[in-house]
């Protein structure tokens, strides 16, 4: 089985293009692995505890529970319109996930991995973690990243964290020696491993209920909750099944795990990085059962990062509005190399709207479509040889590669150069001129047969991106054979296949 998730999005926040773009990136991963035959478990979700949502809450005259209930729906509802195919939704008040989490801190006091003491810290209400002197900056005072520093003298349970480094350290390096890297781009792995060489401390893992009760209480103190990030990193394991109750079935678990995380490039050091493979390390789980990271890059405004407080946070639910689904996913997906940064243009998104979808692949389908109606009745005649069979073979390897590897924007540079030929070879061949001559008329059947046989192939190959799209392409070809990528094979429309008529998939914007 092919396990993967998303990171799981904080509640207190609210929906903005990164959170669609990974989610949109994950699904097109998804996809395209159910196009191979894989068995697919997609999970994303929601991070519900913590300090901030508490606080919200309060200035909102809420529960919390309530709080969380409402912007959950509001992540809910967008990944709804946005066309995501999970199968899975995690949300870390779920009594699966606080049953999972109180397991796992259980075993880990019973190891011997958490001790209680007595420590003064400067600490980040924002990211709800305590700083040390490494995350000051040159100046010596703490960057506005992280928000409002407030020094704190307090008793916590924290967890040997650093014990495990030189562990991390071989398992990072024995990975790339394998040529399975723990983070992917593999250009991250040197930022991983650099940041585990300064691993020194241990891990706070509480805080006290004086301050903070909304979260996952300890089992082996009432008086205190769990880390918010040791409760939202242990989703990835709950929802796959994983229970570390002494006795308890693992084989759905096992049947699933290890996982593939999707995540964003600031959250892979410290939290998934660093805490979340040394937490499973410390529970028991080998080395080959420590799930790889796919890092993707940041979408930003003027090369600026987007930020609530900057107000210049763009918002997907508008734009799906706006411009349509469709044309959203294709430019998240086609505009950004994986691992890489990227500056969100409106402008680019209807650029490569009307240029890839509307003007390349739209017109290219209701060309072949119409001249096949106009000249043979909709009604195709097989010819055994095409001048594209090659070329389209060709590109589906390569797409295939590229998707293998996670490279969504290369793979769809793959199939528009199968548009992009076909687009050609209309031009050159010159099926009106055909028409008019009898002679000419097994070369008709040919071109006619061969565009729609290509754009066929293509259906399948961006369904992963336009799922939506897709089909209603497939509903034209009047075609209803397998979404699998063995259906990529030239000449499975059959001879005497009857085509339906063009209707415009991707009209102009503007």
């Amino acid at each position: 089985m092919f396990f993967i998730t998303t990171a799981i999005d904080y509640t207190n926040g609210v929906p903005h293009i990164g959170h669609a773009y990974e989610k949109v990136l994950t699904d097109a991963i998804a996809r395209y692995r159910r196009l191979k035959g894989e068995e697919v478990f997609f999970l994303t979700g929601v991070d519900q505890h913590g300090q901030k949502v508490q606080q919200s809450a309060q200035k909102q005259g809420v529960a919390p529970a309530d709080f969380v209930a409402g912007v959950t729906e509001k992540f809910l509802a967008l990944w709804r319109k946005l066309d995501i195919s999970n199968d899975a939704w995690a949300a870390t008040t779920d009594p699966l996930h606080k049953h999972c989490v109180r397991a796992m801190l259980r075993l880990l006091w019973e190891n011997g991995d958490f001790y209680k003491a007595a420590r003064a810290g400067h600490y980040s209400v924002r990211q709800e973690q305590f700083l040390t002197d490494k995350e000051r900056g040159p100046d010596g005072e703490f960057g506005p990243e992280w928000g409002e520093v407030v020094l704190i003298e307090e008793e916590n349970y924290y967890f040997r964290l650093a014990r495990h480094r030189q562990w991390l350290l071989d398992l990072i390096d024995a990975r790339s020696a394998a040529g399975r890297p723990l983070v992917t781009p593999e250009f991250r792995v040197a930022e991983l491993r650099n940041a585990v060489e300064k691993l020194a401390g241990d891990l706070c893992i509480s805080r006290p209920k004086s301050r903070l009760e909304w979260g996952i209480e300890l089992p082996f103190d009432e008086n205190f909750v769990t880390y918010v990030w040791f409760d939202a990193l242990s989703n990835y394991a709950s929802f796959a099944g994983y229970d570390p109750t002494p006795g308890a079935d693992q084989s759905l678990f096992r049947s699933r795990w290890p996982a593939l995380h999707v995540i964003g490039k600031d959250i892979l050091v410290p939290p998934h990085g660093i805490y979340w493979p040394i937490m499973l390390k410390a529970c028991g789980f080998a080395d080959d059962d420590i799930p790889s990271l796919l890092v993707h890059g940041w979408w930003n405004i003027a090369g600026e990062k987007m930020s609530k407080s900057e107000g210049n946070i763009v918002d997907p639910d508008a734009l799906a509005d706006t411009f349509g689904v469709p044309a959203l996913r294709h430019y998240l997906l086609a505009d950004i190399a994986i691992g890489r940064d990227a500056d969100f243009s409106e402008e680019r998104l209807v650029q490569r709207y009307n240029t890839d979808l509307a003007n390349s692949l739209g017109n290219l389908l209701n060309r072949s479509l119409s001249m096949a109606k106009r000249y043979r009745a909709g009604s195709l005649r097989r010819q055994p040889d095409s001048p594209l069979a090659g070329f389209v073979a060709e590109k589906v390897a390569a797409y295939s590669l590229r998707m293998d590897a996670f490279d969504t924007q290369g793979a769809i540079g793959s199939a528009w150069e199968i548009i992009a030929r076909c687009n050609a070879y209309v031009e050159e061949s010159a099926p009106w001129q055909l028409a008019k001559d009898p002679e000419a008329a097994g070369r008709l059947d040919g071109v006619l047969y061969s565009l729609a046989e290509a754009i066929r192939i293509v259906s399948i190959l961006i369904s992963p991106f336009l799922p939506a799209p897709a089909a209603a392409i497939r509903a034209q070809l009047a075609w209803d054979g397998p979404l699998h990528m063995d259906q990529c094979a030239w000449g499975l429309l059959a001879d005497g296949h009857r085509l339906g008529d063009p209707v415009p998939v991707f009209p102009r914007i503007g």
